[in-house]
Order: C-alpha cells, then structure tokens, then sequence
C-alpha cells in the first residue's frame, strides 16, 4: 500500500446536534512530563469494559516492570501489567472512581524500575499474530471507553470492514494528551497507521482531528507531504470543533457519511475507530515488547497549583498526580477523573489512576456553579442539542415513573451520556442522571423477565 497522506479533507456530513463548549485548552503548549514513580501502585482487576482479571501473582512475590499480573480467559478482557518493580504486599478490594470495589493488586516499590526479562518485540506479520501482540499488551481505548483493542480489530475477514479512523478530535474541554501525541509522536501515529493498514487490509484510513488544532494538522501534514503520491490511501480530515464530535457514532457519520444503527458498531458499517494515542501505542509496542504499564494525563482546573500533561505509572493515587503538580491552589469543590462533560466526579483522591483515565481537574467553587433545578419550559434545547435525535424531557418523565416499555420506545439505550442535553437545558435539569436511571429501570426489568 502507499504510505502517503494527501491533502486535508473537509467532513463528509456534519452531525446534527452537539453544543460548543468553552474549549480551555490551557495545557497543548505543555510537553508530557514524566511523574516520580510512586512508593506503590494498586491495580485493580477491573480496567476496562469485559470481563475482570484474576490475580495471577501472590502476596510476597517479587514482580518486574510489565510481568503480567492478572489476566482472564473470557473473550472480552485484557491482562494487566505491573507497572513498577518491587513486592506483591496486598491482594484485597479498591474503591476505583466509579465508586465500585474491585480486587487490586497492590505493589510497593522497590524503586529500581527493572523492566521484565520477559519483555520482546512480538511477531506481527500477519493479523492473527497482530491481534495475539496486541492482547498480549494489555491495550484498551486510551480515549476514555476502555474497550478492550484486539477485541476491536477482531473482526470477520468477510466483514467488509474498509475505512479505519483514527480519532484526534480530543472534544472535551481541558484534556490536551492526544494533541501533545499528535505533536509529540506524530511518527509513532504514522507507524501505527501503516501497520494496521497492511496488515488488517483497511482500504482507506481518516485521521480525524478538529479544526481547532492547527498545530496537530500541520505536523501530520507536513510529515505526511514529504512524500505525496497519487496512490495514498490515508487522508487528513478536519472537523468542525463542536462537541462531541470525537464520539465514535459521530465521528464515522462526519468522515463516511455511514450512520451506525441503534444497538450496533462502527464495525457493522464498515469501520474501525481507533484512539490516536491507542494507535501510537501499538507502534511503540511492536518495536520494543514493552506493554501498556503507563499513560498520559491532562491535570488541569482552577484549583490545580501547576496545570502539566503528565505521564503516570497505572496504578498511582490521584492524589499523587495532583500532588506531583503542586497541589492544589485553592479549596477544590469537585474533583472529576476524565473531562467535564463526560468524566466521573470522586469522592477522594486515593482512587488509583486507570489506563482509561486520560484526565485528572478539579475545580474551585467560581467555575462550579450548579443551576438550580427548575420546572421544564419546553424550550426543545435539550432535543436540538442530542446528536442521537432524542428528546431527553420525555425520557426523564417515563425515568421517573419506572416505565420500562416506554423508555425504550423513547431510545434511552440509544444514549451515549455525552451530557449535551444537561449542558443545554435553561432549567438546570440534571437530564444525564435521568438516563442513567432509565437505563437501570430497563435493565431491571429485563432482569425481572
């Protein structure tokens, strides 16, 4: 195939819905800085969507940077890695930021560092040997979803699978770590995308980015105009900054014009999306064997000391990272593990840092003002702004009277929580928590079935 990217496309079909959110990109001049490896890391079993790990080391052995230390049989899941060397001191149950309690294993540094004998380059020739590597590394959606990635390239031959995307959009407010990628290692994404291409048979390939980072589109550019041919297959597109475009549903209607259909994968119209980060990963990865034991955060907010883009053992304590740039200026009233939009609020900073976790703020009480909650006004905002064509109000009201059979007719399983809705709504409504309800009241339901 031809390594080439030619000129920037524009978005195939712009995306209804979505609102423009205040952007405060405060850290992209921000080179990733690595953070002073913790005293101890835990690990929780759980660290993506699937199944969870089971420990497969005991307490009081000995583990190396990247040895596995737990892994599971089931189809949908991925091994987790010892992101430090040192001592196994606990095998017990963590509270992670969700507020759920997992089994962790929990290790104390022995502050040496010493990577795994173990560790290789894998074989990668052909896509059954691509898919094992990259099980075998332990990657999931760097983006935030954390779906399991060799689940993802996984897919039947006879699928008719043709257009990879890769996924630069970085939508949220605040997190700036997949633009430093694209500035940082643009190589490695280059890499990445080859590798896949030739391997996996992808015919064509978008590198989707928003039109507000310019910086990121240069350098893609530039290095990918070195080169230019009339074969090339992969193609720079720019896309409207509006969120959430870096939704995967949005994403591959803006850059094919395909609309996935309630309930389905980007795979069941013909694509893979793969986090740019995720794609770089895997061009890492195949060069030096070593697995995902470490990522990129974005720690911003107002009552962060010193905003960094840092890279973090998994495992470490929120409150570590937070401390490592300066702690806190001012008294935080809400501390969120992921964007604002779409992240989770934590109760505390002793959480360890997952390697879904792209973004750590938090944000003193002149930036998080609540609206008080008032009577609906029918303003239609909330409808206008869902990207899946919703009308959340109606989906609140049969919420609230536990009407299973009526919340799916209104599509709350269709609901992808990106919060566009609550962020539009006059009234303050907190319409998000009232889908995440509706969808508790169906399941429900069909558990009681």
């Amino acid at each position: 195939m031809s390594k080439n990217i030619g000129g920037i496309l524009k978005a195939v079909r712009q995306v209804r819905g979505g609102v423009f959110v205040d952007h405060n990109k405060d850290t992209k001049n921000l080179e990733v800085v690595r953070i002073t490896p913790p005293e101890k890391v835990v690990l929780p079993m759980q660290q993506h969507i699937g199944a969870p790990c089971i420990p497969t080391v005991k307490v009081g052995e000995h583990v190396d940077v990247g040895q596995v230390i737990g892994d599971s049989d089931k189809y949908v899941s991925a091994p987790i890695h010892a992101s430090v060397s040192g001592t196994v001191k606990s095998l017990a149950e963590v509270r992670v930021a969700s507020g759920k309690m997992f089994p962790a294993v929990t290790i104390e540094n022995d502050g040496e560092m010493t990577l795994f004998s173990g560790i290789e380059p894998p074989k990668a020739d052909t896509r059954e040997d691509l898919i094992k590597a990259v099980r075998a590394s332990g990657l999931v959606g760097l983006g935030g979803a954390g779906f399991p990635t060799h689940v993802k390239l996984n897919f039947p031959p006879d699928k008719n699978i043709d257009t990879l995307i890769i996924n630069a959009a970085e939508c949220e407010p605040y997190i700036t770590v997949d633009y430093r990628e694209c500035i940082d290692n643009s190589w490695d994404i280059i890499g990445g995308i080859y590798t896949l291409s030739e391997i996996m048979g992808f015919k064509n390939v978008v590198i989707a980015v928003e039109d507000n980072k310019t910086d990121a589109i240069r350098v893609l550019k530039n290095i990918a105009d070195k080169d230019n041919d009339a074969g090339d297959i992969v193609k720079l597109m720019t896309l409207k900054s509006k969120y959430p475009q870096g939704a995967e549903k949005m994403m591959v209607q803006s850059a094919t014009g395909r609309r996935i259909p309630p309930g389905k994968l980007p795979a069941d119209v013909g694509c893979v999306v793969m986090n740019v980060a995720s794609t770089a990963f895997i061009s890492r990865y195949l060069k030096t064997g070593k697995p995902l034991v470490s990522r990129s955060m974005t720690v911003s907010g107002s009552a962060i000391a010193e905003p960094k883009n840092v890279r973090v053992p998994i495992g470490v304590s929120a409150g570590e990272v937070i401390d490592f740039c300066g702690g806190f200026k001012a008294e935080p009233v809400k501390i969120i593990a992921g964007g604002p939009m779409m992240g989770t609020a934590l109760v505390n900073t002793e959480v360890p840092v997952l390697k879904s976790n792209n973004a750590l703020l938090a944000f003193a009480d002149d930036i998080t003002t609540n609206k008080k909650e008032r009577a609906c006004i029918h303003c239609g905002r909330c409808a206008d702004a869902c990207p899946m064509s919703l009308v959340p109000t109606n989906i609140e009201k049969s919420a609230l009277r536990r009407d299973a059979e009526s919340l799916v007719k209104e599509g709350v399983n269709v609901c992808m929580e990106c919060g566009s809705c609550a962020y539009s709504c006059p009234a303050g409504k907190p319409l998000v928590q009232y889908m995440r309800l509706g969808k508790e009241v169906v399941r429900e339901a069909g558990a009681n079935k």
